[in-house]
Parts: C-alpha cells; structure tokens; sequence
C-alpha cells in the first residue's frame, strides 16, 4: 500500500552536501511529487519534499538522506493508505 510522506532536510553547508543530496533524490524520483529548496544567506538550505510510495521506499529514502554528512532529515508518514 502507497502512503504520502513528507520529508524535511536541512543541509548545513549545502556547497558540499548538494550533489550527493540531487543524487540521492533523483535515485527516487518514482516516488518524489514535490520538492521546494529553500536556501539562506546564512549558509544553510531547507529542501522539502512531498513523496508517495511504500513505507519501506520512503524509509529507505530518509536513511539515504541522513547519511549524508551536514544534513539532518526527518519524516512524517500517513497513516492513509492508498492503492
């Protein structure tokens, strides 16, 4: 079953952590219906993401993201499901 997440990333130093964070998002693009980046002058950008897929899809993708270093993730998941 499909459920709408979303996900929160807040990159520190977004010169370095950018690439690898685009990579790691466009590896789930299936799943991805919205994404906003927000950056700051204060060297700090906030990317938001609103994704539809199993658990398992959207839990593998917040993993992915919090790995990388200088960006800290956190996810809110449905309890919805959809078909």
């Amino acid at each position: 079953m499909l459920r709408i997440a979303f996900i929160g990333a807040i990159l520190d130093e977004p010169e370095r952590a950018q690439v690898e964070f685009n990579s790691v998002v466009s590896s789930f693009r299936s799943i991805v219906r919205s994404r906003c980046g927000n950056p700051f002058p204060e060297g700090v950008a906030v990317v938001s993401l609103v994704v539809m897929g199993e658990v398992d899809q959207i839990n593998a993708l917040t993993g992915r993201l919090g790995q990388i270093p200088n960006v800290q993730v956190k996810s809110a998941i449905s309890k919805k499901e959809f078909q």
